[in-house]
């Protein structure tokens, strides 16, 4: 054997360190960002419906002001992270294209219904939009949870024509907890489990 192929031991600690920090790329995702979302649209869909459905009031609706609140935290959040994260990854890099992606088609479509006047359609096209990254997300991720909260998402979508319009948003609600709430949490502890796993 030749000594240029004979790898030092740095060298081996190396190739160790870099297979971790791969290996760790399917679990550094927290699930933060999922919940938080999660909780705040949830929360909106309730007050929403409450405050329209049984206190008739359009005023209520201010309440998903919220969710420019939480697209102001998540940009800070994503631009501290990358100062702090050491190595790029294909994965978070793909992943990060992806929701992208579902926001410019999000902020587009409700642009689109509003123009048009058809608002009836904007919270099933939700369901439909929600599905779309959190499948992606979970297939890249290899997260089986999260492929099931799409398909959750575009199964509530089909129902949507068959219930009362009113109660569409308690749909969305529904989405959310298994979409991000659930899938969030479920990252969450996989990702303190692994994290515990490589520093012992």
């Amino acid at each position: 054997m030749k000594p240029e192929n004979i790898m030092t031991e740095k060298d081996s600690m190396e190739l160790i360190t870099s297979m971790i920090n791969k290996a760790k790329n399917n679990f550094t995702e927290r699930g933060l960002l999922y919940l938080i979302w999660g909780w705040v649209i949830l929360g909106c869909c309730l007050i929403s419906f409450v405050g329209s459905y049984y206190l008739h009031n359009p005023k209520v609706q201010w309440v998903w002001m919220a969710v420019y609140l939480v697209l102001i935290f998540q940009v800070i959040y994503i631009r501290r992270n990358r100062k702090h994260r050491r190595t790029r990854t294909y994965t978070g890099e793909i992943n990060g294209y992806v929701w992208l992606v579902f926001m410019i088609a999000l902020f587009l479509m409700i642009f689109i219904c509003i123009s048009f006047q058809t608002y009836q359609l904007i919270d099933p096209l939700l369901l439909v939009l929600y599905g779309v990254p959190t499948f992606l997300t979970g297939m890249v991720i290899k997260f089986r949870p999260l492929w099931v909260g799409a398909i959750c998402c575009w199964i509530l979508a089909l129902m949507s024509p068959f219930i009362p319009s009113d109660f569409v948003v308690l749909e969305i609600g529904l989405a959310v907890v298994a979409a991000w709430i659930t899938p969030g949490y479920l990252l969450s502890k996989r990702f303190n489990k692994q994290r515990g796993a490589v520093t012992a």
